[in-house]
């Protein structure tokens, strides 16, 4: 052991049809596409952006994140309506719809990425119980939602909230990319 750092494999130079993470195929997509990328992020504490900004070159694609863990953060950073908060709840198929609204026009972004739940061990209630995630998607064409209830700890809810994001956002490129060759 030197003291140093192991070296990480350069994953840039590898072909195009070789990739291994939902982020790096997102990247290449987003560009292929002249798509940019907002994300709203409550329980996964800006883990989705992080991911995202993982990738060599993400600057062209990905505009910015915004973690808004309080309702006072949804609300005058996001524009979520106090209405929706107080009647739905975060944790909401409302609530993350207005999420991925409000990033993408705060931002001017062609698309919008939102997820909020509940990480756990704390915040469950009879019907909201812990691992409950909602994610969503918007883009000028088409909203879409997702409800998750994930069993694994804090650590974990958070990972795989951010991984069924990532994957909802490659979904819809992938479907864009199949329609655009059509």
């Amino acid at each position: 052991m030197s003291g140093q750092p192991e070296a990480r494999p350069d994953r840039s130079s590898r072909p195009v049809g070789s990739w291994r993470l939902p982020e790096e195929r997102i990247g290449e997509l987003l560009l292929r596409q002249r798509l940019t990328l907002g994300v709203a992020e409550s329980c996964t504490g800006g883990l989705v952006g992080h991911r995202l900004t993982n990738v060599p070159g993400s600057s062209a694609y990905f505009i910015a994140g915004i973690v808004a863990y309080a309702y006072e953060a949804k609300e005058a950073l996001l524009g979520v309506p106090h209405d929706v908060l107080a009647r739905e709840g975060a944790v909401s198929e409302a609530v993350v719809l207005a999420m991925a609204r409000g990033i993408r026009q705060a931002l001017g972004v062609d698309i919008g990425l939102s997820v909020t739940g509940i990480a756990g061990p704390t915040g469950a209630t009879p019907i909201k119980p812990v691992g409950l995630t909602y994610i969503a998607l918007v883009a000028p064409d088409e909203e879409r939602v997702q409800r998750h209830v994930w069993s694994g700890d804090r650590i974990s809810n958070k990972e795989q909230s951010a991984q069924a994001a990532l994957r909802l956002l490659l979904d819809y490129l992938e479907d864009l990319e199949r329609e655009e060759t059509r």
